[in-house]
């Protein structure tokens, strides 16, 4: 019986951390050593992280990832060890070094490089050319990287034609809510197509905007789960794959002879001795049950990582952030105090003559159910100054949205205040509905250092907050309507359409790209849909001066989104 013990080391690194990122290398190599594992695997670029962006653009620090390698190459012996990392030839790659016997034995280069959404691959590396197949004690085993896979010519199918009976894909891919699942399908089929043990490795944590999700998998030649790493936290996985299997598939079912006529993949071999001893029970399809995460749980723990990571990541010890009884800002509380732990986070109410009575008491029910500290300070003698010495300036015109703009600005000077007194990180309360029709006040309630719902739709925060809740947020702030409580009376309907409406004209919009004309023909008032594409075009200005925030949808308002903001375009 042919077999081969794998470990697919699904860790979380920090982009720039060179040396943590090969610490933690080599702690996870050790844990595979003890497994007696044949087989390491490291997710893409791991020893810089994902993405690196225009860090790429440094000579030193290329170097430096070369340098962390040699080093690693000294601490494999007895095993193959495959990782990614950018390799400088007489271009720059984006690659997966295959490590024995502490030496190079091979460097493959990623040959899609995503150009799409959050990726930027082509203004950084150049496209692989060459697909090999490795052969080490008997099996067979192809690597790409990421994109590779999901491509249905190349380079797997000319590796599963040449031989090769495992594809070992290591990836970072970003989450969004509901790509998991046409990720997995999409896998399953090609490990069924080809008739191969698929090992697809991702990437896990939260890097500023984009959120890597893990549920690293394996897959059997007849497109069944076999194992799969946890979602939104580290893992280590070893299975052991009896690839007599995929023999007896491709026997009965030898779907890619026909690549046979094409382009063959050259075979390197692998020198060392497989290990005898397998001390980890094979992992057989029926002892493996696929959890399917609702889109709720998906969305938040999302949000959780990718605040978690962005706070641990960048140094700071505590995350403060306005309350005001309404849904979005206890939502982000809820958030927060998951993320970190009720002891970093700080609310803070500041009530105006405008706040209800019923908002405070919501404020402080909330505080009291998370545990977190509360900090309250009135605005309004601030407020009664700036409207006393604007008096003569602004004498003989109305009240507008400028006296309701100063008490947001009044809001967001406090919390900066206190962000810069105690080193705090401001997180910001507003969703994508507000940011994407600009019901949001630049320098005011925009006012801060990441937005943790900037990609989240008003309508998804009321689902995922109920889902989340757990009778932690007061069952009052679910009912009432949204309000601003800028002015006396005041709804956010007031100015906006009903958030079930608007959310599914902004999706059609931003998601799918269409004009006023389209989303009108699928059953949307002229008036209502013009309105808000307009809003939407007005309020670029505002949305470039916003701080990053978790990306959890296939297009954010954010590297997804790049419009110019002096545009006539539909005018």
């Amino acid at each position: 019986m042919k077999k081969i013990r794998l470990a697919l080391c699904q860790i979380n690194p920090i982009v720039g951390d060179i040396e943590g990122n090969f610490s933690k290398i080599l702690s996870f190599k050790e844990k595979a050593v003890k497994e007696k594992a044949d087989i390491i695997v490291f997710p893409e670029l791991i020893l810089t992280g994902y993405t690196p962006e225009d860090l790429l653009f440094y000579p030193s620090f290329i170097k430096k990832a070369n340098e962390a390698l040699n080093k690693l190459i000294e601490n494999v012996k007895d095993f193959v060890m495959i990782l990614g990392l950018p390799v400088k030839e007489e271009d720059l790659y984006n690659s997966a070094v295959i490590l024995a016997e502490q030496k190079v034995i091979d460097t493959y280069h990623k040959i899609y490089l995503p150009n799409y959404s959050v990726f930027d691959e082509m203004r950084y590396f150049k496209s692989g050319k060459r697909a090999s197949v490795y052969e080490y004690s008997g099996v067979l085993f192809g690597v790409n990287i990421c994109e590779d896979i999901f491509h249905p010519t190349l380079p797997s199918p000319i590796q599963a034609s040449s031989g090769a009976e495992l594809i070992i894909n290591i990836s970072a891919s970003p989450f969004y809510a509901g790509k998991f699942e046409k990720k997995l399908r999409m896998l399953s089929t090609r490990a069924y197509d080809m008739g191969v043990f698929i090992a697809y490795l991702n990437t896990v944590g939260g890097q500023d905007e984009i959120v890597f999700d893990g549920r690293s998998m394996v897959i059997s030649p007849s497109g069944e789960i076999i194992t799969m790493g946890k979602a939104f936290e580290e893992d280590f996985i070893v299975v052991d794959l009896d690839l007599e299997e995929v023999t007896r598939v491709r026997m009965r079912e030898p779907k890619i002879r026909w690549e046979s006529e094409f382009e063959r993949a050259e075979i390197i071999k692998i020198s060392g001795e497989q290990k005898k001893s397998l001390a980890v029970q094979s992992l057989q399809p029926s002892a493996f049950s696929l959890k399917i995460l609702s889109e709720e749980e998906e969305i938040f723990k999302a949000l959780k990582t990718g605040l978690r990571d962005y706070v641990e990541k960048n140094g700071f010890s505590r995350v403060c952030l306005g309350l005001s009884g309404g849904i979005d800002s206890s939502f982000v509380a809820l958030v927060a105090t998951d993320a970190l732990g009720s002891d970093r986070v700080t609310g803070v109410f500041m009530p105006s003559r405008y706040t209800s009575r019923e908002s405070k008491e919501d404020v402080y029910e909330l505080v009291k159910n998370l545990g977190i500290e509360l900090i309250e300070i009135s605005i309004d003698e601030i407020f009664e100054e700036y409207l006393r010495r604007l008096a003569d300036t602004f004498k003989g015109l109305p009240e507008d949205t400028t006296e309701e703009n100063i008490q947001s600005r009044i809001r967001g000077n406090i919390l900066m205040a206190i962000s810069n007194k105690f080193g705090w990180l401001v997180i910001t309360t507003g969703n994508k509905s507000e940011m994407a029709v600009g019901y949001a006040t630049l320098y005011g309630d925009m006012a801060g250092g990441f937005a943790v719902i900037k990609d989240v739709y008003k309508t998804q925060v009321y689902r995922v907050a109920k889902w989340a809740s757990r009778d932690r947020i007061p069952e009052r702030i679910f009912k009432k309507p949204p309000s601003a409580e800028l002015r006396p009376g005041q709804t956010d309907q007031d100015t906006l359409p009903p958030y079930e409406i608007l959310d599914e004209i902004l999706k059609r919009h931003i998601e799918k790209c269409m004009s006023e004309e389209e989303i009108v023909e699928q059953g949307f008032d002229r008036d209502t849909v013009r309105k808000v594409l307009r809003m939407v075009k007005k309020a670029e200005f505002k949305r470039r001066q916003s701080p990053p925030g978790i990306k959890i949808s296939p297009v954010s308002l954010g590297k997804d989104w790049r419009f110019p903001i002096t545009n006539r375009f539909g005018e």
